[in-house]
């Protein structure tokens, strides 16, 4: 039986626990698209499974949620895609040489977009783009804020808000990072490594009156909430997506009524779950790409026998934009 490499882990734990493995390449069944991988993105959410922040359905489990590269084969009833083609997808376990994925969660990647641009872009941007439309629709003259800006997401986050016309208030840990923030897009700039105290101080003082912002979108989690309970203005929104400091503490939803606060925690799959709404945003988020008006930041391509390395850059937070690893090596 024909063999593939795979990123995988048996149990949870720190990067010590995972390991490369040989696995059979998948057989193709109807509606499937059969990918020869080019590279993967590397996002949070693959630490939190293999941390057990989030539960697997099984070991070994294969990490991963998306990807670029080759079509190798298609299954019947596939009209869309052809052997040859560069696609983009999402799906379950793409750190792999070959992913197998239904054709609704398959996207062409358009000329002029590099395969590494499309895996780095994919899951990030699409998080940012249906949270930007539908967690909280963004109107031009909204004042928004924009936590860890300089991360994958924030960056694409700052972008696509400045391009709707939103004025921006953006966080980070260092100098540097705001200062990143800032060549794209961003208004205003906060260092949150003061404490809760200063940081919300800060970011009340660029609102108008002190009110406080529509909207705040938060991939930090448990650092941050409560500051951001604080900064969120009269019937503004709160969108906690993303736990990179540790999931928020539970706490009373009454408090939410002292402000008429509106609270979500949006997961981009329930935003994309049909194949209309995957390509609609798909196409939207590269449609601001060919404009000029996203800029793909990949921070690091490591090779797929560093993703331990790759895992504990991205949790020691020490990375601005988008962490890829190459799967095919010889592959451009």
């Amino acid at each position: 039986m024909a063999t593939e490499k795979a990123v995988q882990f048996s149990k949870t734990g720190g990067t010590e626990v995972l390991e490369i493995n040989d696995i059979p390449i998948p057989k193709i069944e109807k509606g499937q698209v059969l990918i020869k991988t080019v590279y993967a993105g590397v996002n949070f959410i693959d630490t939190y499974f293999r941390s057990g922040l989030y539960p697997v359905p099984a070991f070994p489990h294969t990490l991963g949620s998306e990807g670029a590269g080759i079509v190798e084969a298609v299954g019947d009833g596939v009209t869309k895609f052809k052997p040859g083609d560069n696609v983009v997808y999402m799906g379950s376990g793409t750190y792999r040489e070959y992913s197998l994925v239904p054709e609704r969660v398959v996207s062409h990647v358009p000329d002029g977009l590099k395969l590494e641009e499309a895996a780095a872009v994919l899951i990030q941007g699409l998080t940012a783009l249906t949270m930007l439309r539908e967690s909280y629709s963004v109107n031009k003259g909204d004042t928004i804020l924009i936590h860890a800006a300089a991360g994958g997401t924030g960056l694409i986050l700052v972008q696509l808000a400045k391009a709707l016309g939103a004025t921006i208030i953006a966080t980070a840990s260092t100098a540097e990072k705001l200062e990143i923030a800032k060549q794209h897009g961003a208004d205003y700039l906060v260092n949150y490594s003061g404490g809760e105290d200063q940081w919300v101080k800060d970011v009340l003082a660029y609102t108008k009156n002190g009110e406080g912002v529509e909207a705040v979108y938060d991939g930090v989690g448990k650092a941050t909430f409560e500051g951001d309970l604080k900064v969120t203005k009269r019937k503004g929104t709160l969108v906690s997506f993303g736990n990179a400091s540790g999931s928020p503490d539970p706490f009373v939803i009454g408090r939410l009524g002292d402000k008429n606060i509106k609270l979500l925690r949006p997961r981009l799959f329930a935003y994309v779950a049909t194949q209309e709404e995957f390509d609609h945003y798909t196409q939207e988020l590269f449609g601001y790409i060919k404009n000029n008006q996203l800029k793909v930041n990949i921070h690091k391509i490591y090779p797929m026998q560093d993703i331990a390395q790759a895992h504990k850059d991205l949790e020691g937070r020490a990375t601005t934009g988008k962490l890829v690893l190459k799967i095919l090596q010889g592959q451009k």
